[in-house]
């Protein structure tokens, strides 16, 4: 007998694999962070390999099996940020002389989060990270395992870290500028659907 209650649409579940995937990247934050400022290099190093495979395995799950959902939408951005600002911050603590890369990076995700939260707070649910962003994603998490890796070995190259910050820091500044075309759109479109309410 088949079940007479219709089917949760997908784009309304809260409980998917890449849902799951995205809280736990969340999660993995804090025991990075401990592991870091212990100078456990080589822990934390692995856990920065496992956030970016769950960011990596969670966009694939959502894109080929159809589970992408309004959750997941701002769960996994929400991930990324608050896992690049982390590491940002961890790395600035051991290598001061990187803060103002650091600060462009970091500077980016928290004006991109100020940007999506406005937008979500007038009802409008941001689109998929493009292209571009998950681009500036994977190389943050490739510069950050290079410099941990360059730690646990004991070897200093100063300008191998500041080339491998700089090209990051002029992806990230790149989707900054693509995503805020977006929020613009968005913005735009906001404005309108306002318009009709207050001459109403």
């Amino acid at each position: 007998m088949k079940n007479s209650m219709p089917e949760e649409p997908v784009n309304n579940r809260i409980v998917t694999i890449p849902n799951i995937l995205s809280v736990v990247r969340i999660l993995l934050i804090p025991p990075f962070v401990i592991l870091f400022l212990r100078k456990m290099y080589l822990i934390s190093a692995i856990i920065v390999v496992l956030s970016g495979l769950t960011d990596f395995v969670d966009g694939f799950i959502a894109r080929r099996f159809h589970q992408e959902s309004e959750l997941g939408k701002i769960l996994d951005p929400l991930a990324d940020k608050l896992t690049l600002i982390a590491v940002g911050l961890c790395l600035i603590y051991i290598e001061p002389f990187v803060l103002p890369l650091m600060v462009i990076l970091v500077g980016k995700d928290v004006l991109m989060l100020i940007g999506g939260s406005y937008i979500i707070r007038n009802g409008v649910i941001p689109p998929h990270s493009n292209w571009y962003g998950k681009l500036g994603t994977t190389m943050f998490y490739v510069t950050v395992i290079a410099i941990v890796a360059m730690k646990v070995v004991g070897y200093e190259n100063r300008v191998l870290t500041i080339v491998m910050l700089s090209l990051t820091a002029a992806m990230m500044i790149f989707s900054l500028i693509m995503y805020a075309r977006v929020f613009f759109r968005l913005n735009a479109e906001i404005r309108q659907k306002k318009q009709p309410q207050a001459k109403n």
